[in-house]
C-alpha cells in the first residue's frame, strides 16, 4: 500500500481509466481515420499506419491533401520565426542557408513539418512553417549556430508558436 497522495503545487495522480478529450481543436488534423493507403495529391506523402510518411506512391490509393499542403494552400502557418538584428544584415545569406538546410532536413523525415515561406519583414526576415516543431527547432538551430537572443511565444488556444531570434553585431545576445 502506498502512502498518502500529496496534492501540493497542483500535481494530481494520472488516471489511466479516464477518456482524455483533445484540448486544442486543430482544423488541419483529420477528424477520423483515413483509408489505407491515402496519398496527398500535392506532395505525394503517403498516410500509412496512422501517420504521414515519405513512401513510394501506391496504386489505387485514396487521395486527400495532407495537413501541411492544406496549410500551405490556405496560407495559414502554425509557426512564425522572426529573424532580426544587425548581425542578420551582415550574414543574411549564411543564415538563410542554415534555415533552408534545416527545413529540408526536417521535412525529409517529417512530411508535416515544412517551411511555407521565407520573406522580408520589418527590416528582418520572417520564416513561416506548417508545424510548431519546425519553428522551435529552427530557433534552436539559429541560437546554437550564432548565439543571440531567442524567445518562444506559444498560443495554446490556436496551437501556434511564434519564435523571435535576434542578434546585434558583436554581441552574444
Amino acid at each position: 500500500m502506498t502512502g498518502p497522495v500529496n496534492f501540493r503545487a497542483g500535481f494530481r495522480p494520472v488516471r489511466r481509466d479516464k477518456l482524455i478529450q483533445e484540448r486544442v481543436h486543430d482544423t488541419y488534423k483529420a477528424r477520423g481515420k483515413l483509408p489505407e493507403p491515402t496519398v496527398c495529391p500535392d506532395c505525394n506523402a503517403v498516410h500509412h499506419k496512422g501517420r504521414w510518411q515519405w513512401l513510394p506512391r501506391p496504386e489505387q490509393a485514396y487521395q486527400q491533401a495532407c495537413p501541411a499542403c492544406h496549410r500551405i494552400r490556405d496560407r495559414f502557418p502554425a509557426g512564425y520565426v522572426t529573424l532580426s538584428g544587425s548581425f542578420l544584415g551582415l550574414h543574411r545569406d549564411e543564415i538563410l542557408n542554415l534555415v533552408r538546410r534545416h527545413g529540408e532536413r526536417e521535412a525529409s523525415g517529417h512530411p508535416l513539418e515544412r517551411i511555407i515561406a521565407v520573406e522580408p519583414h520589418n527590416g528582418g526576415m520572417l520564416v513561416t512553417t506548417t508545424g510548431i516543431h519546425l519553428a522551435r527547432s529552427l530557433g534552436e538551430a539559429l541560437e546554437s549556430a550564432y548565439q543571440g537572443r531567442l524567445e518562444f511565444h506559444y498560443n495554446d488556444a490556436q496551437n501556434l508558436l511564434r519564435v523571435d531570434w535576434q542578434r546585434g553585431e558583436g554581441s552574444r545576445d
